[in-house]
């Protein structure tokens, strides 16, 4: 009958149109993937502002000039801080390989001991210059070093967001998961929380403000909220430059010596 053939081709269609859906629906771990891709040019030059804020409101401020350079197969970044005085012309270098399975390599100088020092895996769980900030938490965390899960998808703050739980493979790693809230289309990590050894809430990581710069979005104000110690630390980007020609001589030990 003419009917029940239509009938049959509607409801065929109608199969075919929701495998189509189901193949269309994105993973947790594209979605990490387009965070961890998310071009932001070839390099960047900017001046960064760390505000260290106590459980008293007591405020302490760091100025660091910081330069970064996507080498394709490795990616460099090198910090040099310029105030207060007590923190002047010591250096940080992290370099972040695309490679599976390898860890970045980082340095830090400290003029007073007027040498260059190589982090250590044992050290990447100690906070950066006494921030909330964690040596790890400078690097890149590649996506198939986590297992990921779609939790939900809500709004945060106006934005339409991908709630993702991420948890180590690693058993040693420091933290037990952490959730993190990114924003579909612009691939944004707007917030997120990590949780430690015991499964509980540590500090929380935040995306205060982020603009285009040349076509690409760049975060320029995030704040880490260690909620344990009830202290926080501010980072403010100033003065981007994006795809400016930093050599490559720029990112070596030597140069981590001789400052700015």
């Amino acid at each position: 009958m003419k009917t029940l053939k239509i009938s049959v081709l509607f409801l065929s269609f109608l199969f075919l149109a929701n495998v189509t859906t189901f193949a269309q629906e994105i993973t947790a771990l594209q979605v990490i993937e387009k965070v961890y891709n998310r071009p932001v040019g070839d390099d960047m030059t900017s001046n960064l502002k760390m505000t260290l804020i106590n459980s008293g409101g007591n405020e302490r401020v760091r100025e660091i000039k910081q330069f970064s350079r996507d080498f394709g197969k490795v990616e460099k970044r090198i910090m040099f801080f310029v105030k207060p005085a007590d923190v002047k012309n010591t250096s940080f270098m992290n370099w972040s390989y695309d490679e599976e399975g390898k860890d970045d390599d980082q340095w830090i100088y400290l003029p007073a001991l007027k040498k260059v020092k190589r982090i250590s895996s044992d050290s990447k769980g100690d906070y950066f210059m006494g921030s909330d900030f964690t040596y790890d938490d400078l690097g890149d965390r590649k996506p198939n070093d986590d297992t990921h899960k779609i939790l939900r998808e809500e709004k945060l703050n106006g934005e339409d967001c991908y709630v993702i739980e991420s948890t180590p493979k690693d058993e040693d790693y420091m933290y037990s998961k952490t959730v993190t809230w990114i924003i579909k289309d612009k691939w944004i990590g707007l917030k997120k929380d990590f949780y430690d050894e015991d499964g509980d809430l540590l500090k929380t990581l935040t995306v205060n403000k982020y603009k285009d710069i040349k076509g690409f979005l760049i975060i320029t104000n995030t704040e880490m909220n260690n909620i344990q110690k009830n202290h926080k630390t501010v980072m403010e980007l100033r003065n981007v430059k994006i795809n400016s020609g930093i050599p490559k001589s720029k990112f070596t030990e030597r140069m981590m010596t001789r400052g700015i």
